[in-house]
Protein backbone atom coordinates (compact mmCIF):
# COMPACT_ATOMS: atom_id res chain seq x y z
CA UNK A 1 0.00 0.00 0.00
CA UNK A 2 1.31 3.53 -1.03
CA UNK A 3 0.60 6.16 1.56
CA UNK A 4 -1.44 8.09 -1.38
CA UNK A 5 -3.34 5.31 -2.68
CA UNK A 6 -6.10 6.02 -4.69
CA UNK A 7 -5.73 10.27 -4.22
CA UNK A 8 -5.49 12.72 -7.45
CA UNK A 9 -2.87 15.07 -6.77
CA UNK A 10 -2.34 18.30 -9.08
CA UNK A 11 1.05 19.56 -8.82
CA UNK A 12 2.61 23.05 -10.41
CA UNK A 13 5.84 23.45 -12.20
CA UNK A 14 6.20 19.46 -12.63
CA UNK A 15 9.22 20.67 -15.89
CA UNK A 16 11.84 20.00 -12.81
CA UNK A 17 13.30 20.31 -9.56
CA UNK A 18 10.96 19.98 -6.73
CA UNK A 19 8.43 19.79 -9.42
CA UNK A 20 9.33 17.10 -11.02
CA UNK A 21 10.73 15.15 -7.71
CA UNK A 22 6.96 15.07 -5.89
CA UNK A 23 5.53 14.46 -9.00
CA UNK A 24 8.07 11.02 -9.29
CA UNK A 25 7.30 10.30 -5.49
CA UNK A 26 3.52 10.97 -5.63
CA UNK A 27 3.32 8.98 -8.44
CA UNK A 28 5.46 6.08 -6.49
CA UNK A 29 3.09 6.41 -3.36
CA UNK A 30 -0.20 5.56 -5.44
CA UNK A 31 -1.44 9.04 -5.94
CA UNK A 32 -2.42 9.99 -9.63
CA UNK A 33 -0.54 12.71 -10.89
CA UNK A 34 -1.53 15.61 -12.89
CA UNK A 35 0.79 18.24 -13.38
CA UNK A 36 1.43 21.47 -15.65
CA UNK A 37 4.31 23.89 -16.48
CA UNK A 38 4.83 26.62 -18.96
CA UNK A 39 7.75 24.10 -20.40
CA UNK A 40 5.54 21.50 -21.86
CA UNK A 41 8.21 19.40 -23.73
CA UNK A 42 10.34 18.59 -19.90
CA UNK A 43 6.85 18.13 -18.09
CA UNK A 44 5.60 15.45 -20.76
CA UNK A 45 9.04 14.30 -20.63
CA UNK A 46 8.71 13.88 -16.61
CA UNK A 47 4.92 12.58 -16.74
CA UNK A 48 6.53 9.90 -19.76
CA UNK A 49 9.52 9.23 -17.06
CA UNK A 50 7.03 8.24 -14.28
CA UNK A 51 4.28 6.50 -16.47
CA UNK A 52 7.32 4.33 -17.61
CA UNK A 53 8.07 3.57 -13.94
CA UNK A 54 4.77 2.23 -13.57
CA UNK A 55 3.37 5.37 -12.39
CA UNK A 56 0.53 7.42 -13.13
CA UNK A 57 0.77 11.06 -14.53
CA UNK A 58 -0.40 13.84 -17.13
CA UNK A 59 0.89 16.61 -17.70
CA UNK A 60 -0.76 19.32 -19.56
CA UNK A 61 1.04 22.65 -21.27
CA UNK A 62 2.59 25.38 -21.66
CA UNK A 63 -0.06 26.72 -18.58
CA UNK A 64 0.74 30.29 -17.62
CA UNK A 65 -0.90 30.13 -14.04
CA UNK A 66 -0.27 33.90 -13.78
CA UNK A 67 -3.44 34.07 -15.78
CA UNK A 68 -6.78 33.33 -13.98
CA UNK A 69 -8.33 31.53 -17.04
CA UNK A 70 -5.56 29.55 -17.45
CA UNK A 71 -5.44 28.51 -14.46
CA UNK A 72 -8.81 27.41 -14.09
CA UNK A 73 -8.98 25.57 -17.36
CA UNK A 74 -5.83 23.46 -16.45
CA UNK A 75 -7.71 22.91 -12.70
CA UNK A 76 -10.90 22.00 -14.41
CA UNK A 77 -9.47 19.76 -17.45
CA UNK A 78 -7.86 18.00 -14.51
CA UNK A 79 -10.27 17.28 -12.49
CA UNK A 80 -12.48 16.24 -15.21
CA UNK A 81 -10.00 13.74 -16.83
CA UNK A 82 -9.28 12.11 -13.17
CA UNK A 83 -12.34 12.38 -12.28
CA UNK A 84 -11.36 14.32 -8.68
CA UNK A 85 -8.84 16.52 -6.57
CA UNK A 86 -7.83 15.31 -3.18
CA UNK A 87 -4.10 17.20 -3.08
CA UNK A 88 -3.22 20.60 -4.96
CA UNK A 89 0.94 21.50 -4.65
CA UNK A 90 1.05 25.11 -5.31
CA UNK A 91 5.13 24.03 -6.18
CA UNK A 92 4.99 26.61 -9.42
CA UNK A 93 7.17 29.81 -8.65
CA UNK A 94 9.32 32.39 -10.56
CA UNK A 95 11.42 34.75 -8.68
CA UNK A 96 13.33 38.14 -9.49
CA UNK A 97 16.22 38.98 -7.26
CA UNK A 98 18.94 41.33 -7.15
CA UNK A 99 19.78 44.61 -4.73
CA UNK A 100 16.87 46.67 -3.73
CA UNK A 101 17.95 49.80 -5.29
CA UNK A 102 17.86 48.04 -8.61
CA UNK A 103 14.22 46.36 -8.18
CA UNK A 104 11.62 48.01 -10.64
CA UNK A 105 8.25 48.41 -11.20
CA UNK A 106 8.60 45.13 -13.37
CA UNK A 107 10.38 43.16 -11.59
CA UNK A 108 8.19 43.84 -8.33
CA UNK A 109 4.73 42.78 -10.43
CA UNK A 110 6.46 39.59 -12.08
CA UNK A 111 7.61 37.96 -8.55
CA UNK A 112 4.30 38.96 -7.02
CA UNK A 113 2.45 37.45 -9.82
CA UNK A 114 4.56 34.40 -10.43
CA UNK A 115 4.75 33.77 -6.61
CA UNK A 116 1.48 34.78 -5.00
CA UNK A 117 -0.62 35.34 -7.37
CA UNK A 118 -0.46 32.16 -8.98
CA UNK A 119 -1.54 30.53 -4.98
CA UNK A 120 -4.54 32.46 -5.57
CA UNK A 121 -5.70 31.55 -9.41
CA UNK A 122 -4.68 27.92 -8.67
CA UNK A 123 -6.52 27.16 -5.34
CA UNK A 124 -9.35 29.52 -6.00
CA UNK A 125 -10.03 26.99 -9.51
CA UNK A 126 -9.51 23.79 -6.72
CA UNK A 127 -11.47 24.62 -3.74
CA UNK A 128 -14.95 24.05 -5.47
CA UNK A 129 -13.84 20.85 -5.94
CA UNK A 130 -12.14 19.86 -2.82
CA UNK A 131 -15.79 21.25 -1.21
CA UNK A 132 -17.89 19.08 -3.21
CA UNK A 133 -15.27 15.85 -2.43
CA UNK A 134 -15.57 16.23 1.16
CA UNK A 135 -12.11 18.11 1.99
CA UNK A 136 -8.54 17.54 0.56
CA UNK A 137 -5.11 19.10 1.30
CA UNK A 138 -3.15 22.29 -0.12
CA UNK A 139 0.41 21.93 -0.06
CA UNK A 140 1.62 25.40 -0.78
CA UNK A 141 5.39 26.27 -1.28
CA UNK A 142 6.95 29.28 0.79
CA UNK A 143 10.56 30.10 1.32
CA UNK A 144 13.11 31.08 4.20
CA UNK A 145 13.52 34.40 2.80
CA UNK A 146 9.92 34.95 3.90
CA UNK A 147 11.05 34.38 7.64
CA UNK A 148 14.16 36.12 6.94
CA UNK A 149 16.05 38.99 5.24
CA UNK A 150 18.95 37.70 3.32
CA UNK A 151 22.22 39.90 2.66
CA UNK A 152 23.70 36.71 0.11
CA UNK A 153 21.46 37.88 -2.58
CA UNK A 154 18.85 40.47 -1.66
CA UNK A 155 15.63 39.15 -2.45
CA UNK A 156 13.04 41.92 -1.26
CA UNK A 157 10.21 40.89 -4.07
CA UNK A 158 10.99 37.46 -3.11
CA UNK A 159 10.66 37.61 0.49
CA UNK A 160 7.52 39.64 0.56
CA UNK A 161 5.62 37.67 -2.22
CA UNK A 162 6.60 34.31 -0.12
CA UNK A 163 5.31 36.15 3.35
CA UNK A 164 2.10 36.51 1.13
CA UNK A 165 2.10 32.52 0.88
CA UNK A 166 2.64 32.12 4.56
CA UNK A 167 -0.38 34.34 5.21
CA UNK A 168 -2.64 32.96 2.92
CA UNK A 169 -1.87 29.14 3.54
CA UNK A 170 -2.93 30.49 7.34
CA UNK A 171 -6.58 31.90 5.84
CA UNK A 172 -7.35 29.02 3.76
CA UNK A 173 -6.62 26.53 6.48
CA UNK A 174 -9.10 28.41 8.70
CA UNK A 175 -11.31 28.45 5.84
CA UNK A 176 -11.09 25.20 5.01
CA UNK A 177 -11.36 23.86 8.33
CA UNK A 178 -15.37 22.89 8.13
CA UNK A 179 -15.16 21.72 4.52
CA UNK A 180 -12.33 18.99 5.51
CA UNK A 181 -9.40 21.06 3.77
CA UNK A 182 -5.79 21.66 5.61
CA UNK A 183 -3.27 23.51 4.37
CA UNK A 184 0.20 23.34 5.37
CA UNK A 185 3.22 24.88 3.33
CA UNK A 186 6.67 24.25 3.99
CA UNK A 187 9.55 26.94 3.19
CA UNK A 188 12.45 25.51 1.29
CA UNK A 189 15.93 26.83 1.83
CA UNK A 190 18.57 26.72 -0.91
CA UNK A 191 17.91 23.69 -3.26
CA UNK A 192 20.27 22.60 -5.67
CA UNK A 193 18.59 23.07 -9.12
CA UNK A 194 20.10 23.12 -12.50
CA UNK A 195 20.13 27.11 -12.14
CA UNK A 196 22.67 27.26 -9.22
CA UNK A 197 24.75 24.51 -10.10
CA UNK A 198 27.53 25.75 -11.89
CA UNK A 199 28.10 28.44 -8.87
CA UNK A 200 28.93 25.63 -6.44
CA UNK A 201 32.78 25.39 -7.37
CA UNK A 202 32.83 29.03 -8.06
CA UNK A 203 34.61 30.32 -4.89
CA UNK A 204 33.61 33.93 -3.54
CA UNK A 205 30.04 32.82 -5.10
CA UNK A 206 27.27 33.45 -2.34
CA UNK A 207 26.02 29.99 -2.96
CA UNK A 208 29.94 28.45 -2.95
CA UNK A 209 30.13 30.06 0.54
CA UNK A 210 26.66 28.87 1.87
CA UNK A 211 27.42 24.91 1.07
CA UNK A 212 30.73 24.97 2.80
CA UNK A 213 29.12 26.64 6.40
CA UNK A 214 26.27 24.90 6.29
CA UNK A 215 26.29 22.98 9.08
CA UNK A 216 25.00 19.60 7.55
CA UNK A 217 27.88 20.18 4.98
CA UNK A 218 25.11 20.21 2.21
CA UNK A 219 22.94 22.05 0.27
CA UNK A 220 19.03 20.63 0.24
CA UNK A 221 18.25 18.80 -2.98
CA UNK A 222 14.77 18.39 -4.56
CA UNK A 223 14.20 15.36 -3.16
CA UNK A 224 14.22 16.79 0.90
CA UNK A 225 11.48 19.29 -0.20
CA UNK A 226 9.27 16.60 -1.83
CA UNK A 227 9.76 14.28 1.15
CA UNK A 228 8.05 16.68 3.53
CA UNK A 229 5.37 17.66 0.63
CA UNK A 230 4.32 13.80 0.73
CA UNK A 231 4.32 14.01 4.31
CA UNK A 232 1.80 16.82 4.48
CA UNK A 233 -0.10 15.08 1.49
CA UNK A 234 -0.52 11.81 3.58
CA UNK A 235 -3.09 10.97 6.23
CA UNK A 236 0.04 10.45 8.55
CA UNK A 237 -0.25 14.30 8.71
CA UNK A 238 -3.86 14.26 9.17
CA UNK A 239 -3.71 16.68 12.44
CA UNK A 240 -1.37 19.28 10.63
CA UNK A 241 -2.91 22.29 9.40
CA UNK A 242 -1.63 26.08 9.21
CA UNK A 243 1.76 24.80 9.78
CA UNK A 244 4.67 25.78 7.47
CA UNK A 245 7.97 23.59 7.86
CA UNK A 246 11.07 24.99 6.91
CA UNK A 247 13.41 22.49 5.16
CA UNK A 248 16.49 24.08 4.60
CA UNK A 249 18.92 21.69 7.22
CA UNK A 250 18.62 24.40 10.32
CA UNK A 251 20.85 26.69 8.21
CA UNK A 252 18.83 29.79 8.77
CA UNK A 253 18.82 28.68 12.59
CA UNK A 254 22.80 27.67 13.32
CA UNK A 255 25.41 29.72 12.98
Amino acid sequence: MGRLDGKVALITGTAGGQGAAAARLFAAEGAEVVGCDLDAERARAVAEEVSGSGGSMRAFGPVDLGDPAAAADWVGEAVSVVGGLDILYNNASAPRVGPFAEVTWDDWRFTQRNELDLIFTVTTAAWPHMVAGGGGVIINTASVSAHRGATFIEQAAHGAAKGGVLAITRHLAASGARHGIRATSTSPGLIVTPQIEPFLDERGHPVHEMLHSHPLGRLGQPDDVARVALFLASDDAAYLNAVDIVVDGGQSLIS
